[in-house]
C-alpha cells in the first residue's frame, strides 16, 4: 500500500509557564493515521478548542516538529526537509487553507498580487514563466473554485465577500497543483449561509482533482456531511475513528456521543 501521508505514533509536548513554574503539556498524544495515494478522501479531524487538532495540522504542514514519532509525506520525514529547495517542493504538494481569509491577505495589497506571486514562485522551477502563463495558471485555479481572474483582478480584500475571499484563498492553495490540502477551520469565519458552499467545494475538488483534504473542524455537522473518514480528538488523543457516517451514526465513546447530542439534530442524519 502506497501512502501519501503517514502519521506514525506522533506526539507533541509544549512547555508552558514561567522560568520557575514550567510544566509540560501534551498537546498531541501518540496519534497514528494514514492517507493512501490514489484514493482521494476528506479526512475530518474533529474536536473542541484545545483538543490538539490544530497542532496535528501544524505538524502535517511542517510548521511544528513532533516531540515523538514521525510525519512522513510520500515516504519522506517532514522533519528532515531543511533546504529551501526541498521545502518549496514540499509546500507545493501540501498546501494550507487558513481559518480567516481576511488574515491571509494584506488589506493594503490587491488580492491578485498574491495569486500572481504564488504562481510565479512555483512555476520558476520549470523556467521563467511569461506573464500570460502566470495569468492562465491563476485563472485556472480560480475557475476551479467558481471564480475567474476577471472577478478578482485589481480588487482589495475588503472588496470581496468573505465567501469570495475564502474561495480565493483556496484557489491560491491550488495553484501549485498540490496533492494534499490541510484546511484548518475553513468555514468558521464565513457567513453561515455560505458555509455549505465552501464545504461542497471541498467535495468537488476531491472528486474533480483527486485531492485529499484534511478538514480540521469543531463543526460536527459539516464533518458528518462531507467526510469520508473521521477522527475525534479530546485532550490530544484520538477517542474514536473510522468511516464518518458509521462513527457519527453510532458513536461509541462518551465524548463522541456528547458531541453528537449537542450538535446533530435527528433530522440531520
Amino acid at each position: 500500500m502506497s501512502l501519501i501521508l503517514d502519521i506514525d505514533h506522533v506526539g507533541k509536548t509544549f512547555l508552558q509557564g514561567g522560568l520557575l513554574s514550567r510544566r509540560s503539556v501534551e498537546a498531541v498524544k501518540d496519534i497514528s493515521l494514514q492517507i493512501e495515494a490514489g484514493k482521494p478522501e476528506i479526512l475530518s479531524v474533529v474536536g473542541e478548542s484545545g483538543s490538539g487538532k490544530s497542532t496535528l495540522a501544524a505538524m502535517v504542514l511542517g510548521q511544528q516538529l513532533p516531540t515523538s514519532g514521525r510525519v512522513l509525506f510520500d515516504g519522506v520525514d517532514v522533519a528532515s526537509i531543511r533546504s529551501s529547495a526541498a521545502r518549496r517542493a514540499f509546500m507545493a504538494k501540501v498546501q494550507p487553507v487558513l481559518q480567516n481569509p481576511f488574515e491571509a491577505f494584506n488589506p493594503l495589497k490587491r488580492v491578485d498580487r498574491y495569486l500572481f506571486a504564488t504562481a510565479a514562485n512555483f512555476m520558476m522551477a520549470k523556467g521563467k514563466p511569461s506573464r500570460q502563463e502566470i495569468e492562465e495558471r491563476v485563472d485556472r485555479a480560480l475557475v476551479e473554485v467558481g471564480l475567474t481572474l476577471a472577478e478578482v483582478r485589481g480588487r482589495f480584500p475588503h472588496e470581496l465577500s468573505g465567501g469570495q475571499l475564502q474561495r480565493t484563498a483556496i484557489a491560491r492553495a491550488l495553484i501549485p497543483d498540490p496533492r494534499l490540502l490541510v484546511a484548518d477551520e475553513p468555514v468558521s469565519m464565513v457567513d453561515a449561509s455560505l458555509r455549505m458552499s465552501i464545504v461542497n467545494l471541498f467535495g468537488a475538488l476531491r472528486d474533480r482533482l483527486g485531492l485529499s483534504i484534511i478538514y480540521i473542524t469543531h463543526d460536527l455537522a459539516t464533518a458528518y456531511y462531507i467526510s469520508d473518514r473521521i477522527i475525534i480528538m479530546k485532550k490530544g488523543e484520538v477517542v474514536e475513528r473510522g468511516n464518518a457516517r458509521a462513527v457519527l451514526d453510532n458513536p461509541q465513546h462518551p465524548y463522541s456521543i456528547a458531541l453528537k447530542n449537542a450538535v446533530l439534530t435527528p433530522d440531520f442524519a
